[in-house]
């Protein structure tokens, strides 16, 4: 524990960690210091001088080295003859601070004064007011009148977009640098800078294209006024008009805590909409950020194309009907069923909605498939982290495996949080066939060839040979060792030898059960694991078994996009149901189609990559016509005789009855949430930003088992190798990327640019060997089709293989041989 410092703020005795700043001992105190350059977050720089305070500090006899002392036995303070930055200041023993002398009034007064020298007068419009600091402040502690001339002021143009997501008012900016530092010290995207000096200097883009970075969104939340503002926000609403709505996202495993900001508006028709995505502090998760996919990725709420009412198959074609109709009809064909119920559900749907479907399946003598090309969730139960671990407390003694994973294009905030681990000491090693962006922060960056992931990891075992000794070292003797494993280039397979070898070495070196320590598993959707949690299992075998059901089930997953040979599947199934929000490619095969809520239209529970369980609220209210997944499966399985619970508060009391690991979790449990450093919230903007604080719940995180007092079992892997392409043929190996194209981001129009698309990437050589270049278009045979792809090259890619981004119409499961048509 870091030694303690006692100093008084105002008069008020305050004790905090050594080498504290005193702004934030000031907050930790509930004394008031203004800021605008300062950010908890980001290292002190001492730019805008807001934060000017008097500082005092014990005199000190220089013949005997003691504190001089008052006559009441006190030491005595002698304060400084200028005023000095709390943001730059750290405390010491015996500091006395005032921050409301005559003397610090008049240097904010001064300050503000100047800052509203170059400022327009935007405030009756600028999209910052009524959570703008810069107004606030001057509200509190400015000029009541000003000494400088209103046409001295600079005029520049409006709206000067950064990128197609950020806008800049260049005549707001206060060049305090918030956003410049976000993007160097945080982000590791240098993209935005500062250009031309004094009054000229403003923000400019450096990067093409513009502002080229998944993080751009928070800069909107950390600048101090209304010079940077997101697109799709701008000019949208007030913040004291909307209501806000605590939520989790659900894009990726990382399970970042949001707020939805809400509006009743004419302008939709009278209907409840969302207005903008903000970031939620939770520091065991997101901290306060959020990636621009979460940012943006909402649209799909209010999509025009969502299914409000049931489809029946009549004469060939789907036609809407009404509820009881439609479920009745395929309760029917369940309580007549011939052949065998098999239910497949993605990592999309909630906890809740997984349960009642595995419940209802398993009633029903069925098969509860999951529809991912990743394996492993057991393993993850067994030896997952230990329960209390926060990825951003890691650092000395703690060692990071990533291994066929690009965290970030496929967890952008375990990315930032890893390379923060770094950053305080953590020896981080990556594994990857190519370049990630990771390589930069890692003290043992590893190159292995697409299908030796598992015996890459399983040489890190003791006992065994490593080609990379240093590395398997610091690994093995580590204190606390983690491992995140990923998908790159894998099917499911391959996947599975991966997971058990993951769990193998973590387990051969006493790397489980302990805080800090386990393994983590980088999925695709967002409740992969809690699907796991649930008892749903991946299939090799998926497209036969699809094929021999009575009755196909479908929940949130759509296997028949851009798959041939899982839409001929889907067609031999006797009956064939789907659950979606969408017409989707499989909802198209079905012979009925159940619209369902989204998220954001309800509530329920995530569980993290982490295995942290997470409650989500509604923010608008539900699509009419459309049910929750669970209540389907509910009155589905009303129908049958069997009883399912009907309210998400009770299913997850079911949950918490039935899955082990989920004992003892409610509502009430997940809701709570204690006091968390920084602290921020919505009244006092400039020190946090506009990011919300959180009073809806932190969450839990779940034990694995070898925490619970369950040995943990090494498993034997099994080394699958890839297939070897002819002459002529190349290997396609699948890759993540995070705008990749799903139902939740394909009606994100500000994405669009930015969405993966059908390109096939290739090394120069192997380009020259197939004959092909960059930008032509070229016809991939694959798995019996034929897929158009653009050709691109790229001198990091391994020069055995063609990468192919997953989810972008080419069914890619795991690595494929292919041959290229011109």
């Amino acid at each position: 524990m870091p030694k303690q410092v006692t100093l008084k703020i105002d008069g008020k005795e305050v004790a905090v960690p050594e080498g504290t700043l005193i702004v934030n001992a000031a907050k930790m105190a509930g004394v008031d210091i203004p800021v605008f350059c300062y950010h908890p977050k980001l290292d002190p720089v001492g730019m805008c001088r807001m934060c000017l305070v008097e500082v005092g500090r014990p005199m000190i006899d220089r013949a005997t080295n003691q504190p001089v002392l008052e006559a009441d036995g006190r030491p005595k303070i002698q304060f400084g003859p200028k005023l000095e930055t709390a943001c730059t200041t750290p405390v010491s023993e015996g500091m006395a601070v005032v921050t409301t002398s005559p003397k610090v009034k008049d240097a904010r007064r001064e300050v503000l004064e100047f800052l509203l020298t170059s400022h327009p007068l935007d405030c009756p419009i600028c999209d910052k007011g009524g959570e703008c600091p810069l107004q606030n402040l001057t509200m509190a502690h400015g000029p009541a009148i000003s000494r400088f001339i209103y046409d001295e002021k600079n005029h520049l143009a409006k709206q000067l977009p950064l990128g197609e997501l950020i806008y800049l008012d260049r005549e707001r900016c206060i060049q305090c640098g918030r956003c410049v530092r976000f993007q160097n010290e945080i982000a590791g995207d240098p993209a935005i800078a500062f250009y031309e000096r004094g009054r000229s200097m403003e923000i400019i883009t450096n990067s093409e294209p513009g502002f080229d970075s998944i993080f751009s969104g928070n800069t909107t939340d950390i600048c101090p006024v209304g010079a940077l503002t997101t697109a799709d926000f701008r000019f949208g609403a007030r913040p004291w008009e909307m209501n806000a709505a605590a939520s989790i996202c659900t894009l990726c495993p990382v399970g970042c805590n949001i707020t939805f900001n809400v509006r009743r508006e004419a302008a939709s028709g009278g209907k409840t909409v969302i207005k903008r995505v903000m970031p939620r502090q939770n520091e065991s998760v997101n901290e306060i950020w959020i990636c621009d996919k979460g940012r943006f990725g909402y649209h799909f709420t209010e999509s025009p194309e969502r299914l409000a009412k049931p489809l029946v198959r009549r004469d060939g074609k789907l036609a809407p009907v009404e509820w009881d109709e439609a479920l009745d009809q395929v309760a029917g064909e369940v309580k007549g069923l011939s052949g065998k119920l098999v239910t497949l559900v993605s990592g999309k749907l909630a906890n809740e909605d997984l349960f009642n479907l595995q419940q209802f399946t398993q009633a029903n003598q069925g098969e509860a498939l999951l529809f991912s090309s990743m394996a492993g969730g057991d393993w993850v139960v067994q030896v997952g982290l230990g329960k209390d671990t926060n990825l951003g407390a890691l650092g000395k003694g703690t060692a990071i495996l990533v291994v066929a994973s690009d965290l970030h294009e496929e967890a952008p905030v375990w990315w930032l949080r890893l390379k923060q681990a770094a950053a305080h000491g953590a020896t981080l090693i990556v594994a990857n066939p190519r370049p990630t962006r990771l390589d930069k922060f890692a003290a043992h960056v590893l190159r292995y060839e697409y299908g030796e992931e598992a015996e890459l990891v399983a040489g890190f075992v003791p006992g065994h040979k490593s080609a990379y000794p240093e590395a398997a070292e610091a690994f093995t003797q580590a204190e606390n060792a983690i491992v995140f494993y990923g998908s790159e280039g894998l099917g499911l397979e391959g996947s599975i030898a991966l997971a058990e070898a993951c769990a193998e070495l973590l387990v051969r070196t006493n790397h489980v059960g302990h805080v800090n320590n386990g393994l983590v598993g980088v999925w695709l959707d967002g409740n992969t694991q809690g699907a796991w949690d649930m008892g749903f299992r991946p299939a090799v075998d998926l497209n036969e078994k699809l094929a021999q059901a009575g009755l196909a089930l479908i929940a949130g997953a759509d296997p028949a996009a851009g798959d041939s040979q899982a839409a001929a599947a889907i067609q031999k199934a006797g009956f064939v149901v789907v659950q979606d929000m969408f017409l989707t490619a499989t909802a198209q095969l079905a012979d009925v189609v159940l619209p369902v809520q989204a998220f954001t239209e309800r509530e329920g529970t995530l569980t993290s990559g982490e295995r942290r369980v997470q409650r989500f609220y509604p923010a608008v209210p539900a699509l009419e016509g459309t049910r929750p997944d669970y209540i389907i499966a509910a009155e589905l399985a009303k129908r049958i005789g069997l009883q399912l619970e009907n309210l998400p508060a009770l299913v997850m009391q079911s949950i918490a009855r039935h899955v082990p690991a989920y004992a003892g979790l409610t509502y009430q449990e997940l809701a709570k949430v204690t006091e968390q450093y920084p602290i921020v919230g919505r009244s006092d903007l400039y020190y946090g930003g506009t990011t919300y604080d959180n009073h809806q719940g932190l969450g839990v995180q779940l034990a694995p088992a070898s925490q619970s007092g369950e040995a943990a079992k090494p498993p034997k892997p099994e080394m699958v190798k890839l297939p070897h392409p002819k002459a002529g043929e190349l290997l396609v190996v699948p890759v993540v990327r995070l705008y990749r194209r799903d139902t939740a981001t394909v009606s994100a129009t500000l994405l669009a640019k930015r969405m993966a698309s059908p390109a096939l990437v290739l090394n120069p050589k192997l380009a020259a060997r197939q004959q092909v270049k960059a930008g032509e278009m070229a016809r991939l045979a694959l798995d019996g089709g034929t897929f158009e792809v653009q050709i691109a090259v790229d001198e990091s890619v391994p020069e055995k293989v063609a990468l192919l981004p997953r989810n972008v119409g080419v069914p890619l499961a795991g690595p494929r041989v292919a041959t290229l048509e011109r």
